[in-house]
């Protein structure tokens, strides 16, 4: 019988208890990039809820590579001790804790949602100068980054790896390498970002080398028995943009590296995109990541049933699916799945019961 849903999967020395993973969300709950009680609740419930890998939000590296100045960060060794808590929690209740090494380049330093999203600066608790690739805004409003020098930009990879080695410190067992939704390392692999004309820009493996870097940092540190993924956008959706052949490329690079997962997101890079929404519209990149390089590949973007997970699993189009909005939803959406599709969640399983 081939897998399905609720599968255990292995990867390295890690065995996850089903194909269910909760996303990534920024929760713009932190103050200096500490977790408190909201992240402990936020993603504890979720481990308990059944889900096989709960990460957490977009972990800064730098403080100016957070998104906003609610994120949380790992760029100090003082966040290490409440993350420590969070991960002792969701692994007591049978979930494996991952975090996303995040650096927001020019996108940094946004206002929260409710408070408008728009960029900030030093009057409003943000900060300047932000980074990327090139000095060339997101959109029109937004800081204009300075352009990292070599210098820089070997500073930035040593931040990504002095974070993984916090993040082990901490008790995750998964780390994930932001590489999407327009942040810095898809702004230097798009060539819609990068501009440049040193070693950093240009042709494909130029474009692309800061995002071996970093994950050859990070496998330096991190330990040989824990999995390693990346989150990419697999295309801009624009012509003339990254798109999903060079995505294939990118992660049959990356896999002699030791980079085990391809987490596979779109777009955020450019405000111009034309993207035909819908259930599971990026599911065909993961798909055609999987079939073209071998490396596992997770699916994400409105999923919302059980049946269609279980039908992504189940086909082959991905090893996992990756929730965000559902989990959000519903914190115990992997159990419901599983009475569902007459499944059992593995233990430990604690329910209250009302008499």
């Amino acid at each position: 019988m081939g897998a399905h849903l609720f599968s255990p999967l292995r990867i390295r020395d890690i065995e996850f208890r089903n194909r269910i993973a909760v996303s990534p969300m920024c929760m713009y709950s932190s103050k200096d990039g500490f977790a408190n009680e909201w992240h402990m609740v936020h993603l504890g419930s979720r481990a308990v809820g059944g889900a096989a890998l709960v990460f957490t939000e977009a972990n800064g590296v730098e403080a100016r590579g957070r998104i906003s100045p609610q994120d949380l960060g790992i760029y100090l060794d003082e966040h290490v001790d409440e993350l420590s808590k969070i991960t002792r929690f969701i692994k007591a209740h049978g979930s494996v804790a991952g975090t996303q090494l995040a650096h927001a380049g020019r996108k940094a330093s946004t206002a929260r949602p409710w408070d408008g999203g728009k960029p900030v600066g030093p009057e409003g608790l943000g900060w300047s100068p932000i980074v990327g690739p090139s000095p060339v805004p997101f959109v029109e409003g937004y800081q204009t980054p300075e352009a990292l020098d070599k210098k820089g930009i070997a500073e930035v990879v040593a931040a990504f790896a002095k974070a993984a080695e916090r993040a082990l410190a901490a008790g995750f067992e998964v780390v994930e390498i932001h590489g999407a939704h327009g942040y810095l390392l898809h702004e230097f692999y798009s060539p819609l970002s990068n501009l440049r004309t040193d070693e950093y820009g240009g042709s494909f493996e130029n474009r692309t080398r800061i995002v071996r870097e970093v994950a050859t940092a990070i496998r330096k540190v991190w330990p040989e028995r824990l999995p390693l993924f990346i989150r990419i956008s697999a295309s801009d959706w624009v012509e003339g943009g990254w798109d999903v052949e060079q995505s294939c490329e990118l992660a049959a690079q990356l896999k002699p590296l030791g980079v085990d997962f391809i987490d596979c997101s779109s777009a955020g890079n450019t405000a111009k995109a034309e993207i035909p929404v819908g259930p599971g519209y990026q599911t065909p990149f993961a798909e055609a990541v999987r079939k073209k390089t071998g490396v596992l590949t997770g699916a994400v973007g409105m999923i919302t049933s059980p049946e269609q997970a279980d039908h992504i699993i189940r086909t082959g189009q991905a090893d996992m699916v990756i929730l965000a909005r559902e989990m959000l939803r519903d914190p115990y959406w992997p159990r419901r799945a599983a009475k569902a599709l007459g499944q059992d969640i593995a233990a430990p399983v604690q329910y209250g019961r009302a008499w």
